[in-house]
């Protein structure tokens, strides 16, 4: 029997997850909802990103940033969230880490609260549903700007 490990792979590319120096980039994830939390997570971790931790509302992810700090590499940010939504929660981490890459993530419709958010300093933005090819290419670009 052959082994995986006897054929030459052509193809084998890294994980787009991993950092040039072969760690993974590390994600925080804010969304009040569990199943595109968890959908995000499965997408990400699926190509080597480390998921360092969630949070349902801006207040748990602005404490879940600071907290982290400095080892969040990446932030994706639901726009409506009870508590505090993600437009303000942008704003706070900004303020605590005026380096903090955050995406934010959208249902369609929400054009204008997008710019805003891009205008405050997000780095670019997701749209819902999630398409795993979309998700990672934009991911993807940002952390290699």
């Amino acid at each position: 029997m052959i082994a995986k490990s006897d054929m030459p792979s052509i193809n084998e590319k890294s994980p787009d997850g991993r950092k040039p120096d072969g760690s993974s980039y590390r994600v925080l994830i804010i969304d009040d909802s569990m199943f595109i939390a968890k959908q995000l997570g499965q997408i990400l971790s699926s190509e080597g990103f480390e998921i360092v931790g969630t949070a349902s509302d801006g207040v748990q992810g602005l404490e879940k940033y600071k907290e982290l700090y400095p080892n969040v590499d990446l932030v994706t940010m639901d726009i409506t969230m009870p508590v505090m939504d993600g437009v303000s929660a942008l704003e706070k981490i900004l303020e605590f880490d005026k380096e903090a890459v955050v995406v934010m993530v959208s249902a369609l419709g929400k054009e204008d609260v997008v710019k805003k958010s891009l205008l405050i300093g997000a780095k670019s933005y997701i749209v819902k549903p999630l398409d795993r090819k979309k998700v990672l290419e934009r991911v993807v670009s940002i952390l290699n700007r």
